[in-house]
């Protein structure tokens, strides 16, 4: 059952509901008692799941699990590339020594 959002026009309180799709939408506002409630548009289209048992991935396809394993597997064992020292290199003897 989705939740629908309410607002009155009059007082300006709002609400959230628990509806059927086919129940029709509620137009009394319970704080004020007039005939203002107005449905908002765009809210409650989608249904939630909450609560434990509920992944987002439970329903996707077979092809989404096998690339989602494949980049969660572990990569096969290679030792990391360690840089070489760098090679010292002899130091070059300086004009005007006696050397």
């Amino acid at each position: 059952m989705p939740t629908y959002e309410y607002v009155c026009a009059a007082c300006g309180h709002q609400l959230e509901q628990f509806q059927t799709f086919s129940e029709k939408p509620l137009t009394i506002c319970p704080k004020c008692k007039k005939k203002k409630l107005q449905r908002q548009f765009g809210t409650g289209a989608a249904i939630l799941f909450k609560g434990s048992g509920f992944y987002e991935t439970d329903y996707r396809s077979e092809g989404y699990k096998s690339a989602a394993k494949a980049d969660a597997s572990p990569p096969a064992e290679s030792k990391p590339e360690t840089p070489k020292p760098a090679e010292a290199k002899p130091a070059s003897p300086k004009k005007g020594s006696k050397d």
